[in-house]
């Protein structure tokens, strides 16, 4: 199974965390929560779901973790303010291994500047700032490039999380 980092801060979408973390666990992988302050409790946007920071993204390295998970909401504007964990999900998106997000996720990899020749989904109100990036933004569930996996909204989650459990399982001894 995975050990998959969750980069989170406060106002992410409940439900886009929630929902995919439960399933990740449901299906035997182990979820760590990153963020800007190991130990701290961040806040959902919307039901105001508390989420405990396990490791600190200053404190942690890609070589850690399997795969990279980012919920959607205000929280991925919020971390790409911090170069670290800019630089954190820059890494993890050039080393090849799983990088999933929904909604405003993709704004990390935007500040990250790996987006150039790219596919992928987000929010409606960050596809200018996708194109910008130099992505092709494409209106679908479920956007896959290689190793990027996006969604654009909550409605997609239960396409996202098929599609992130599929692509987590590839590869695996099915023991």
């Amino acid at each position: 199974m995975k050990k998959i980092a969750v980069m989170i801060t406060d106002l992410f979408e409940d439900s886009e965390y929630r929902e995919p973390v439960q399933a990740f666990r449901d299906a035997g992988h182990q979820v760590v929560t990153v963020g800007l302050e190991g130990g701290k409790t961040v806040f959902g946007k919307t039901e105001k779901t508390r989420v405990k920071i396990e490791r600190s993204v200053h404190d942690t390295h890609v070589n850690d973790y399997d795969a990279l998970f980012i919920p959607g909401g205000y929280s991925p504007d919020k971390l790409r303010a911090d170069p670290v964990a800019v630089g954190f999900v820059r890494e993890f998106v050039l080393s090849g291994k799983p990088v999933l997000g929904i909604c405003h996720a993709p704004q990390l990899l935007i500040s990250a500047r790996v987006l150039e020749g790219r596919r992928i989904t987000g929010y409606v109100s960050i596809i200018q700032d996708i194109i910008n990036a130099g992505a092709e933004f494409v209106d679908q569930e479920v956007v896959r490039d290689n190793n990027l996996l996006f969604s654009r909204n909550p409605g997609d989650l239960p396409a996202f999380i098929n599609a992130s459990l599929a692509m987590l399982a590839e590869g695996q001894d099915p023991r």
